[in-house]
């Protein structure tokens, strides 16, 4: 039975009441109901918490499920019963006795030997009462509210043990001052019905019973053959009692060295000669015995007619402190533990017990021995045996909170193991680096089509030449947390940053069909991000560059020190010379582009001919915004009036030609430095990415088809140097390029870079 105290209570409740929550309901609702009642995830089973933990848990266990106390408690008791048969406590249980009376009349027995594994153990007292085909259950509690728990249990036990169907009603509920305070008195009329689970139950009881009669009839045999003047079975056994009684005082009261029998006033008549020792008060004729004991269990008052009313409850009762010789006070308090039994013809009660001592270094606190206890009484193995067991306790308890830090251990290890796990993610693709962590050699993978963006910061060397290095990080560390949130919404996939340019692929290394469209939004998201930056030279937004081409690409790993998912193909080339010959704040596309992105609620703007470094002449296109979708879908943020955005954005579809620049609304601009703060939203498009198939394996070709094209600064556009555009100005028009030689104060970077490029 659960254990009461007003202060504390032991683990294991909390720990079944956990188990309960996982079995019925999952994980997930345990770690709500742990997280709302604010208490820890692990009990140990041998320490005591405070009884506000198991209460806290079963008050936000009724709010969280929606249910009555009454209801919680009520399946709380049936699976207490089950969780104590799985902890080890099935056969004790079942030895209680041979019928639900006699079950709940040992419930105060078992409650006992319990207390000397549980030494702070305060369980609740039982009285049971037979009347006629009912029973009447008495149950007392110094804690209100949890007598709920008493019907569950015991419609478990008669279920399981009895074979039998019970229905509990509570006829009467009181409140009781007793001497430990006030205690609640419950009263559970019990109904009993037998109940077959099976159809061959019936059989075996009846097999059961006519066992049973062969072999009663088979012994009865036997004692008529022992004995033939008797004839007598065990129905018809009567016990017969001598003239006198045949045994002396002094060896009773040696015999018994622990027994007391007082009379109806609590004046000591007769007491054993150990106890006699110990509490040298009795030895003076009609000594008051509440004077010198106090009753700790049952929690009543100490008189005849409490007595009488727990008669077949055990009494623990505990010697009196300023009633101790002075020499003894410091000692720790004796015990007795033992039987209450009314002698009607005397009017007396006999109390007949044993020392309750649980471990060996009890017995020695005390200053007694083994011989001090009778040879007959069975506490001497009780003392011995507990012994073991507390040892064993402590062995247990030590493994549970080894056991408790190896799972937190284990946790922390997951946490890191999942912190490692997304930076390696973040440097390169999930699947190229679950072969890497494997061992594996990661073959290069040819993609048959793709997008890929480069962008860069205007005047970006204006900016370093004129501020500090602190403040040039701090910019673009701004820009490229934007621009990382928008990779997620996108579900594009970055592939590095070298100073001021940001370099992005769709497609790859997950093929999709809408790898082109990804990348064009992904485009729009970075030109409204980007105004959000501010220019530590000027003070007003910063304004970038943004190029795209499509094509195919040869994607492999490159280096083992610190290995980097790199791109190869003229692709590579062409979408960077896109972005080197692009305008400030616009999104600049080639033919592959405008040709993939027709037809699909894209405005785009022809910008002409011009000279494109290194392919001479190309048509290419600008990117104004998307018709089809609101800024904030592109910048995925969660907004409840996205219709309204939508139509803003076809409302201004006709005067969109007349915009210098893709610049979104003020109040879109204000919304987004509100709620750049929330839980992204990923956009949603016709196919989504699946890593079920990895790309086509590149076969080496021979060098005949395949040649390296020379690695200057001048091939890889603004990734390599800082030339602004020559053909590309404010002043200049799209259809005529001009041919202007370099100025001589252009800074050139030589960084080493891994954009690299195959023909």
């Amino acid at each position: 039975m659960p254990k009461e105290n007003n202060r504390e209570m032991y683990g294991f409740i909390n720990t079944c009441l956990k188990s309960l929550v996982i079995d019925r309901f999952g994980e997930e609702t345990w770690d709500k109901l742990r997280d709302a009642a604010r208490v820890q995830d692990t009990f140990m089973t041998y320490e005591v918490y405070t009884d506000n933990i198991t209460m806290q848990l079963v008050t936000e266990a009724c709010k969280m499920l929606e249910l009555e106390q009454s209801v919680v408690l009520g399946q709380f008791g049936e699976y207490f019963f089950e969780f104590c048969k799985r902890a080890g406590y099935d056969h004790m249980l079942r030895t209680l006795g041979g019928n639900l009376f006699e079950f709940m009349e040992n419930l105060d027995a078992l409650h006992g030997y319990l207390s000397l594994s549980y030494k702070e153990m305060n369980a609740p007292s039982f009285r049971v009462e037979k009347n006629n085909d009912t029973l009447l259950l008495h149950y007392y509690s110094d804690r209100r509210g949890l007598y709920h728990i008493v019907p569950g249990i015991i419609r478990a036990v008669a279920k399981d043990f009895f074979n039998s169907k019970i229905k509990m009603e509570i006829v009467n509920q009181i409140e009781e001052v007793e001497r430990m305070g006030k205690k609640e008195h419950i009263v559970f009329l019990i109904t009993q019905s037998p109940v077959f689970l099976d159809k061959d139950f019936s059989e075996r009881s009846l097999q059961k019973k006519s066992l049973n009669h062969s072999e009663k009839h088979h012994w009865g045999t036997v004692r008529n053959s022992v004995h033939p003047e008797e004839g007598k079975t065990s129905k018809g056994f009567e016990p017969v009692y001598p003239d006198s009684l045949c045994i002396d005082l002094k060896t009773f009261c040696n015999a018994f060295p622990f027994h007391i029998v007082f009379d109806e006033e609590l004046q000591v008549r007769q007491a054993g000669v150990t106890v006699q020792r110990i509490v040298p008060g009795l030895q003076t004729r009609c000594s008051q015995l509440d004077q010198y004991f106090t009753i700790q269990h049952p929690q009543v008052t100490f008189n005849i007619c409490s007595i009488r009313k727990f008669i077949n409850s055990h009494f623990v009762l505990r010697t009196q402190r300023d009633r101790m010789p002075v020499a003894w006070r410091e000692r720790p308090m004796l015990e007795l533990r033992g039987q209450m039994l009314w002698m009607p013809p005397l009017r007396c009660m006999l109390y007949l017990a044993s020392p309750l001592l649980r471990s060996l270094q009890e017995l020695e606190e005390h200053c007694m021995h083994l011989s001090d206890i009778a040879p007959h009484d069975a506490t001497r193995d009780l003392i011995l045996l507990n012994q073991q067991r507390l040892a064993e306790m402590e062995l247990s308890n030590q493994l549970e909170r080894k056991k408790e830090e190896l799972q937190q251990l284990s946790k922390h290890l997951e946490e890191e193991k999942k912190k490692t796990e997304n930076l390696l993610y973040a440097m390169l693709p999930k699947h190229v680096a679950n072969q890497l962590k494997e061992g594996k050699r990661v073959e290069a993978g040819e993609f048959e089509e793709c997008t890929i963006l480069f962008s860069d910061v205007v005047t970006f060397t204006n900016i370093c030449s004129d501020c500090e290095p602190i403040q040039i990080v701090s910019m673009l560390n701004s820009m490229y947390l934007k621009f990382d949130r928008l990779t997620t919404v996108h579900s594009v996939y970055k592939v590095e940053t070298i100073g001021d340019a940001y370099m992005v692929v769709g497609g790859v290394p997950i093929p999709m069909s809408s790898h082109t469209e990804r990348v064009a939004n992904f485009a729009l998201g970075m030109i409204i991000a980007a105004k959000e930056v501010t220019n530590p030279v000027t003070g007003g937004p910063i304004q970038i560059r943004v190029g795209l081409h499509s094509g195919p690409v040869l994607a492999g790993v490159v280096g083992e020190k610190m290995p980097r998912y790199c791109l190869f193909g003229d692709t590579v080339n062409t979408a960077s010379r896109m972005e080197s010959h692009g305008l400030p704040d616009k999104i600049h596309l080639s033919p592959t582009v405008h040709h993939a992105l027709r037809n699909k609620g894209y405005q785009m703007e022809e910008r002409g001919e011009i000279e494109v470094k290194g392919k001479g002449r190309m048509r290419t296109y600008f990117l104004q915004r998307n018709l089809k979708v609101t800024e904030s879908e592109i910048m995925g943020l969660l907004v409840h009036h996205a219709d309204n955005d939508r139509n803003m954005n076809h409302s201004t579809r006709d005067c969109a030609s007349q915009l210098p620049h893709y610049r979104p609304a003020l109040k879109a601009t204000q919304r987004l430095q509100k709620r750049e703060s929330f839980p992204l939203v990923p956009m949603k498009y016709g196919d989504s990415p699946t890593e079920s198939k990895p790309p086509t394996q590149f076969t080496e070709p021979q060098h005949s088809t395949i040649t390296g094209k020379p690695r200057d600064s001048e091939s890889y556009g603004s990734l390599y140097s800082e030339d602004e555009p020559s053909e590309l100005t404010k002043d200049s028009t799209p259809n005529k390029p001009e041919n202007k030689k370099p100025s001589a104060d252009k800074r050139s970077r030589h960084v080493h870079t891994r954009f690299c490029l195959l023909f």
